[in-house]
């Protein structure tokens, strides 16, 4: 039998013989695997992608509260921080200082586990990711008052740890968030972008539009670093349909400041057109209804008492003041802000020549005032026209009540005297010698009120139909 036979092993055939390890490879191998295993963004990235990482978010308002139970409801551990004990006990026990479909979606969440409320900032280092969701209000000289943020982030220095996420939601000036709130951070002794990780995405939120929930609305990130934006794009993900990211923290603190200065400066161009038609004898509900038939080039926006609500009279002015540091004047922006507190001198003036005509002074006569929201179908009286506007009148010496459905007792005793929301009905009408509209309430009984007011004046274009008994202001 024939055998077949092996060739000899040559040099060229041999195996390749292994370098021998040297102290110096042994140590970088060694190094580059605890840099791996100990990357503090690679472990946060996982429990982002398994859906195990927890939520912290900082204050529980009218922003961070159903942002807090967003991300309860996708599955994840939420913790909520407040300063305010009472709202902290009140959310524990399953109540809601927004609405009572607030408190019954926040009752489930509670049961399983998924959200619990605190006032102790102590446990700021428990949560995997902190989203700060302060007020950014301005100071009595129209400045930016940046006391919340400063506050937040001592109580976050002094408990920051290896690993966190913190992403900034409230609205303020570009250079905030790597700036002020960065250069605060670190005094914990940590470094931005390799201990922990910071960006900032403005909050989007449309208060009493059900069709547009936090949920829906897509969501811009930045970050201080590439590191950051990527871990809070992952943390979104969770909550909303998209992510839209931009290049930095600024960009995205300049873009929320953009929308809301869009919105501030067109309500002021609706105001003062309706001013200067109002003297033509042209009404402007009628030009907007007709406008706003053409498909392209024109956007509705509504005129009314005045602006209102926690964005649009404050947000402009932060990028008022940061211009000023680099010499650019915001005269457009700061028109607009005239030309909308204007409006509660037009009010006033058209219900003082209204009563007038009726043989009434203002000292003396009794008004109700129907709606005290900034915005209708909402229980939110921040910054509401209707606060100026009655308090103005108080003054001139008018007896003032007011319903509102959604705010049943007057948000400022101090300024005024104790009120509550009395009820709509026809005596009450028929008392007083004039209805003045401020926030148009789906809810209320216009027909009612149309049917048994003497006088009605009206800033929100509920009457369209031309009537003697009512006054467009």
């Amino acid at each position: 039998m024939a055998t077949i036979e092996r060739p000899a092993r040559t040099a060229t055939t041999a195996r390749p013989a292994r370098p021998a390890k040297t102290a110096k490879t042994a140590k970088v191998a060694k190094a580059a695997k605890s840099k791996t295993r100990q990357d503090p963004g690679a472990a946060l990235r996982r429990r982002l992608a398994a859906g195990s990482a927890s939520v912290g978010v900082i204050g529980l308002g009218y922003i961070g509260l159903p942002l807090a139970m967003a991300f309860a409801e996708s599955g994840s551990s939420v913790l909520g921080f407040d300063v305010d004990a009472q709202k902290v006990a009140m959310l524990t026990a399953g109540g809601s200082h927004s609405s009572p479909a607030v408190a019954a979606r926040l009752r489930p969440l509670l049961a399983a586990g998924r959200f619990a409320a605190t006032d102790d900032f102590a446990r700021l280092g428990e949560p995997d990711a902190l989203v700060i969701c302060v007020p950014t209000p301005l100071t009595p000289h129209r400045e930016p008052d940046m006391t919340h943020i400063i506050r937040t982030a001592r109580q976050l220095a002094a408990r920051l740890r290896r690993g966190q996420l913190v992403v900034l939601e409230s609205t303020t000036y570009p250079g905030t968030t790597d700036e002020l709130l960065r250069g605060m951070l670190e005094q914990s002794g940590l470094r931005c972008g390799e201990d922990f990780f910071l960006a900032f995405s403005p909050e989007r939120h449309d208060p009493g539009a059900p069709r547009r929930s936090l949920t829906s609305i897509p969501k811009v990130v930045g970050g201080v670093d590439a590191a950051a934006a990527d871990l809070t794009e992952a943390l979104y993900r969770r909550i909303v349909p998209r992510t839209v990211r931009v290049s930095s923290a600024r960009t995205a603190e300049a873009t929320k400041l953009a929308e809301n200065i869009f919105r501030a400066v067109n309500i002021a161009l609706v105001n003062e057109l309706k001013v200067i038609y109002d003297k033509l004898g042209v009404d402007i509900w009628e030009v907007l209804d007709a406008a706003a038939t053409k498909p392209f080039g024109f956007m509705r926006f509504d005129p009314g008492p005045g602006w209102g609500g926690h964005c649009i009279p404050l947000d402009p002015f932060y990028l008022t003041w940061k211009a000023r540091e680099v010499g650019q004047a915001t005269g457009f922006i700061e028109l607009a802000g005239q030309v909308n507190a204007r409006m509660h001198d037009w009010v006033i003036e058209k219900l003082t020549l209204a009563l007038n005509e009726r043989g009434k002074p203002v000292k003396g006569s009794r008004v109700l005032v129907l709606g005290i929201a900034y915005k209708k179908d909402l229980g939110d009286a921040r910054e509401s026209p209707a606060l100026d506007i009655v308090g103005r009148l108080w003054r001139l010496g008018a007896e003032v009540a007011y319903h509102d459905p959604w705010i049943p007792c007057w948000p400022r005793p101090r300024d005024a005297p104790e009120l509550t929301s009395v009820a709509l009905e026809p005596d009450a009408l028929r008392r007083s010698d004039a209805v003045l509209i401020l926030t148009d309430h789906s809810g209320c009984d216009y027909e009612m009120v149309l049917a048994h007011a003497p006088l009605i004046v009206d800033t929100r274009g509920v009457f369209r139909s031309p009537c003697d008994k009512v006054v467009k202001a």
